[in-house]
């Protein structure tokens, strides 16, 4: 799933809360959160020293992602577009593409159907980028997974598995499958 498909999400004092939770939903949520956050770390943060490396502010970070998204995303992005799905005002989303322009990792290109329009589109080396971040992810996953034992890794593919029938996380599966 991309940033651009979360719709159902609101601020809550600065923290991402949804709408109306029950409890059961809540404790699966604290689950998956420990879990998460357990494995997040669990490669001593590489993922996180790769992004410092780049020299990458948070909100380009996301908008990279963003562009080098999934699947059907779009190949380019109007920059009011990249604010409004990350709740951004125009001025820093528009500070962060300058960014990504800057270092060759984003480009802008004219719409083909409106010329006074400039749309965003990651570059090769952006690709390379996100790829090289979904790398150090997935490494960092292969070597948590290589921790639990048969049983504790046969109850984890089956709850995951048991997801796959939504559409959204079967997209991403099937193009990060590719890549293996």
């Amino acid at each position: 799933m991309q940033a651009s498909d979360v719709k159902a999400i609101a601020q809550v004092d600065g923290a991402q809360a949804s709408v109306e939770i029950d409890a059961e939903s809540r404790d699966t949520a604290a689950r998956i959160c420990a879990l998460i956050r357990h494995v997040f770390l669990y490669d001593r943060g590489n993922q996180l020293r790769v992004i410092e490396e780049t020299g990458l502010t948070t909100t380009q970070c996301k908008a990279l992602l963003e562009l080098g998204g999934l699947g059907d995303c779009p190949s380019t992005w109007q920059v009011s577009d990249l604010a409004e799905v990350f709740g951004s005002s125009l001025p820093a989303m528009s500070r962060a593409v300058d960014g990504l322009v800057k270092k060759e990792l984003a480009t802008r290109v004219e719409d083909p159907t409106d010329r006074r329009v400039r749309l965003v589109r990651i570059t090769p080396a952006g690709n390379d980028l996100v790829d090289k971040l979904t790398t150090v992810k997935r490494n960092g996953l292969e070597a948590f997974a290589a921790t639990l034992t048969a049983t504790q890794r046969r109850k984890l593919d089956a709850a995951v598995e048991s997801l796959m029938d939504r559409e959204d996380i079967a997209k991403t599966y099937e193009h990060l499958s590719k890549e293996v």
